[in-house]
């Protein structure tokens, strides 16, 4: 009892002495373990640090393999474990996106700035600024996989009570949300004062730019949903927007389009491969940067390079692109680019050199797809499925392991295959090259790439303002612009079009945007052709994978040593691609609808 005492004196004590001593106010120290509001938004570093995590939340599928081979023109060819993405289907939640914890992130931010901020104007416009543009792109990559979606743009506070019907928002219908995203880039266009030529933060370009892409999306719905024979509409609006606001859209776009066309800010890059990877690149208008001073790096090149140049036995080649992909692009002569395989007999032609086959082709495609017969960080590639050997009426073909030699003394399966139903080397007969850096140490962990992700280029920004301006009325602006891509990025003579068409539009999209953030997967969805694309036919090239097959002639004749190419489709794959009328618009998870009874489904779910 005597201690217990003691103790209770001697804290009693302690507790006087600290109170009584506490001039200096030293129990009521700042935290060094938190950052004040006050502290925050006082601090541009500090601000900016917190917006760097923004920029880094936006949605998107950046350096994202396995939708390169679900939503694009390739299969997978990596760890077996990974087949699935061979074996895809659309599913209900498919492309689903609801991140309201992120737009609450947001909208927190942007008045904690209003109130607690200490900067100067053009500092707070600037940050400000930021903030609203990373809204707005979250809000278009919701309206562009859910149609129109609750539009919150300021806190929601819980008033206690259990009465929660003050958080429970309504879906807006789909062209409003495009229209605030427009109504937020004219609001905030000039207030980048301070990062007008950076190309990792916002400024009005990169504003512009996103003008220029929704714009044209809202557009595409407007027009051609409502050329659908059953339009994909909800009675409240929340999807569907009326065929009367295509135009408007269109000149939006056109309108954004046209301004950074016009600014001499940006030029196309002869170099097409080279603009992935040259941060100096005038082309560039945003990208998501990656450096290993700043220890953010990425697995593209390492899940990527050739196979015979991996320097890791765990991964590479895990894209392998299509034949039909290769086959989109075009000769420089304008002819079509079905590649001749076969002669009108049926006969297969005979090469002298791997490469012939592909010789006069659009520039762009050398710089998207590593071909049989091409280089790789000045290495030349081992592409050979094996050795044609003629029987009389037609030829064996014969393979074998990789780097195999054949019983003539000459190869017979080379190193970079393409080897069918095998993991970590191309299935299809190409590799993928575009976004695949060729620093070694790109495919090497844990120094891996430090190559950017360019979000917004001049190259699209010709092709939106070529469509938009078609879909004006105003073809001979639309083919200027495509004209004047194709001649730069493609290599084709001045004026290489004189008529144009949507199909002609459209397939420019598919050879210039490759692989690409996914833009064809949300292209063909606003077009309203995916379930015709992806139609689920095996026998449709667009919706199955097939590869081109080299083979070596080994004979006694004139023809030894020369090459056949063998259309081949991938085991590997397993069903062709089916996207059903339910996939335009995503599922809205049953959770987010039991919490909100003010949320409609959307179509067909």
């Amino acid at each position: 009892m005597k201690t217990k005492i003691f103790l209770l004196l001697i804290l009693s004590a302690t507790l006087s002495m600290f109170v009584s001593c506490d001039n200096d106010g030293w129990l009521e120290r700042t935290p060094k373990n938190r950052i004040s509001d006050d502290q925050l938004w006082g601090d541009p570093n500090l601000i900016l640090s917190l917006l760097s995590n923004y920029y880094d939340r936006i949605p998107g599928d950046v350096f994202n393999t396995s939708a390169d081979c679900q939503l694009d023109d390739a299969m997978f060819s990596g760890h077996n474990d990974g087949n699935w993405v061979n074996d895809f289907q659309f599913g209900d939640d498919y492309g689903r996106y609801w991140d309201y914890g992120f737009i609450r992130d947001i909208n927190l931010a942007i008045e904690n700035m209003e109130q607690y901020s200490t900067l100067s104007i053009d500092e707070i416009k600037q940050f400000n600024a930021e903030l609203r543009l990373i809204r707005a792109m979250v809000y278009f990559d919701l309206v562009k996989r859910m149609g129109g979606v609750p539009l919150v743009t300021s806190q929601l506070i819980y008033a206690g009570g259990g009465d929660v019907e003050s958080l429970q928002v309504p879906r807006s219908k789909e062209e409003e949300i495009y229209d605030f995203i427009y109504d937020e880039i004219q609001d905030i266009k000039s207030n980048f004062t301070e990062t007008e030529d950076s190309k990792t933060r916002g400024n009005k370009y990169i504003a512009l730019a996103l003008q220029s892409r929704a714009m044209l999306y809202a557009g595409s719905l407007a027009k051609y949903n409502n050329l659908m024979s059953s339009p994909i509409t909800l009675p409240g609006g929340e999807v569907g927007i009326p065929a009367s606001r295509a135009n408007e859209y269109y000149q939006k776009s056109l309108d954004a389009s046209q301004e950074i066309l016009e600014s001499g800010k940006y030029s196309l890059d002869a170099d097409f491969y080279n603009l992935f990877m040259d941060k100096a690149s005038s082309e560039i208008i945003w990208a998501k940067d990656y450096s290993r001073a700043a220890e953010k790096l990425n697995y593209f090149t390492y899940d990527n390079v050739v196979r015979s140049l991996r320097t890791d036995i765990e991964g590479s080649s895990m894209v392998s692109p299509s034949l039909s992909l290769v086959e989109s692009f075009d000769y420089l002569d304008g002819s079509a680019g079905s590649l001749k395989d076969k002669d009108a007999s049926g006969n297969y032609k005979v090469y002298n050199k791997l490469t012939d086959i592909f010789a006069n082709k659009d520039r762009r495609l050398y710089s998207t797809v590593v071909l049989p017969g091409s280089q790789f960080r000045s290495t030349d590639v081992d592409i050979q499925a094996g050795v044609a050997v003629w029987n009389g009426t037609g030829y064996d073909l014969n393979t074998g392991d990789l780097g195999s030699t054949y019983d003539d003394g000459g190869e017979l399966t080379g190193l970079d295959g393409p080897f069918n139903d095998a993991q970590f080397v191309s299935n299809t007969g190409f590799y993928l090259r575009k976004l695949v850096s060729e620093d070694p140490d790109a495919g090497i962990r844990p120094t891996l790439g430090e190559n950017w992700w360019p979000w917004f280029r001049l190259g699209e920004i010709y092709l939106n303002a070529t469509e938009a301006a078609f879909e004006l009325g105003q073809s001979a602006t639309a083919l200027g612009y495509l004209n004047k891509l194709r001649e730069v990025h493609g290599g084709f003579p001045a004026n290489s079009i004189s008529i144009l068409s949507n199909t002609i539009i459209r397939k420019e999209r598919r050879v210039e945007l490759a692989f690409e953030g996914n833009q064809r997967y949300f292209d063909l969805k606003r077009w309203r052709i995916a379930d015709q694309v992806w139609d689920g036919d095996e026998t449709d090239p667009n919706a199955m994978v097939v590869g081109l097959y080299p083979y070596r002639i080994s004979s006694s004749d004139a023809n030894n040593g020369k090459y056949i190419f063998v259309r081949t489709a991938p085991v590997r794959f397993k069903q062709p691609r089916f996207f059903r009328m339910a996939n335009y618009y995503s599922s809205i998870d049953q959770g987010v609808l039991n919490n909100n009874p003010k949320l409609v489904k959307n179509p067909f779910h």
